[in-house]
């Protein structure tokens, strides 16, 4: 008997990954309702964290994490993502790894602007050194997209480079990039650390759906 088709493979890898964003979706709305009801009263320690970093800021460091926080811009994000991919298929021949990358950041955004539909968290009560969108403060938007793309591209490559050294060298710089943001966004007053934590969180869920999706939408036709 022939296989599924390519319209029922793609279909089958639509529902896979529909499923476990659901629920992840779920949980963490959940989540960020708990943090502004029953748990609001962790914003108060967290919020000794930002204020002792905001005391800490210099020049410099004003610099360096508006560099972090650039890597994770809407715009840095798109065109990384597009280039990488695009990269992917012409060196790899084969679209599979380009469309978990995309369809891991696309997943990423998407939950992401959900969530903030549902969850209305003030920001921290400090100077703000970028602007602030008109998103709630959970979860961390920038470091969920710098988390997907990175770690993306992270879990791409450290099954490609064969030499050792070099793929542990260029695995640990591209998993630095969502850790250098995240600490950035606390450092700029712009999220509490759990805001942070749970856009890492959303990253990497969206990541491994994409990942689970994609991949396995080829294998039902096999």
């Amino acid at each position: 008997m022939p296989g599924p088709s390519r319209g029922t493979s793609f279909r089958r890898g639509v529902v896979s990954a529909a499923v476990p964003a659901v629920l992840w979706y779920l949980v963490l709305v959940g989540v960020g309702l708990a943090l502004v009801g029953v748990l609001s009263d962790i914003e108060a320690v967290e919020d000794r964290v930002v204020r002792a970093l905001e005391a800490a800021r210099t020049p410099l460091g004003d610099d360096v994490t508006a560099v972090a926080g650039w890597l994770a811009n809407t715009g840095t994000i798109v065109a990384t993502a597009a280039m990488a991919g695009l990269a992917l298929r012409i060196l790899l021949k084969d679209w599979g790894d380009a469309l978990v990358l995309w369809a891991g950041v696309c997943l990423q955004t998407t939950i992401f602007l959900l969530t903030t539909l549902v969850v209305s968290r003030e920001r921290p009560a400090v100077e703000h050194l970028d602007p602030a969108p008109p998103t709630s403060s959970f979860p961390s938007g920038h470091t969920g997209a710098a988390t997907a793309l990175y770690l993306g591209l992270a879990l791409v490559l450290l099954s490609r480079i064969e030499r050792r050294p070099l793929r542990v060298l260029v695995v640990t710089a591209l998993l630095l990039v969502p850790l250098a943001v995240g600490l950035s966004r606390l450092y700029r007053g712009m999220h509490h650390p759990s805001d942070v934590a749970f856009g890492v969180f959303n990253g990497v869920a969206a990541v491994m759906i994409a990942r689970f999706a994609v991949l396995r939408a080829p294998r039902a036709g096999g």
